[in-house]
């Protein structure tokens, strides 16, 4: 029987920022595979290159150099616009400002990802996670009448409607109390298992970081560790 395909598998990913003399190496040579399934937490201070990471593997930036097969696709290969549909409907993104669009509602920020997608039932999709994230009676309302952490319930339900493969949440704890962001990551943690997703998170919090199954510390751009959190 053969195994399943990783849900990531890098080797030897590289990226700088800028040109010439000023460009700055940002990843140095990074080689992960990810099982279907874990959860894995991205560890490190600011400037590790822990964020530049999760771009690179969500495919919002393409690497500089390497390879990334991401969900049975080789992202470098794609062009921007091939990583663009490559990510729609394989890949989720939690980010610690929320992103919600201001002028949409709560339904329709998680139904205009599902449409983009093409699935057909996007608001039957779109009403059922809300409400699988405690916010069925709050559809009709805009992002400036929740709090954050109901935003932040939105933001998730908006990552998981589609059923993707790969989640990655960026710092999703950052723009909330403690008590709160507690909360969310139970809520994170609840749905990921009830979809069988793969969850990356990415922290500087060592405490969240050991709720994953699996962490990997980075420093200066590399991989400094990478052991089991439990």
């Amino acid at each position: 029987m053969t195994s399943p395909l990783p849900a990531i598998d890098a080797r030897n990913l590289t990226l700088s920022l800028g040109q010439g003399d000023s460009a700055v190496e940002v990843l140095r040579g990074i080689d992960l595979t990810v099982p279907q399934g874990q959860t894995l937490a991205l560890l490190g201070p600011s400037g590790s290159g822990k964020s530049s990471l999760m771009a690179v593997l969500s495919g919002l930036e393409r690497a500089g150099g390497g390879t990334l097969v991401v969900a049975g696709e080789d992202f470098a290969a794609l062009d921007e616009d091939a990583l663009a549909a490559a990510r729609r409907g394989r890949i989720g993104v939690v980010l610690q400002a929320f992103h919600l669009l201001p002028t949409m509602t709560a339904i329709e920020n998680v139904i205009t990802p599902l449409e983009l997608a093409g699935l057909a039932d996007a608001r039957q999709r779109a009403e059922a996670e809300l409400a699988a994230v405690g916010l069925a009676h709050r559809l009709n309302h805009y992002p400036a009448q929740l709090s954050g952490g109901e935003q932040q319930r939105v933001a998730i339900a908006r990552a998981l409607a589609a059923r993707p493969a790969l989640v990655f949440a960026d710092e999703p704890t950052g723009n909330l109390d403690a008590a709160t962001g507690v909360t969310i990551m139970d809520l994170l943690f609840a749905r990921r298992a009830e979809t069988g997703a793969t969850l990356i998170i990415i922290t500087h919090d060592p405490a969240l970081a050991e709720r994953c199954e699996r962490v990997v510390t980075l420093a200066d751009g590399r991989i400094a560790s990478d052991s089991a959190a439990r």
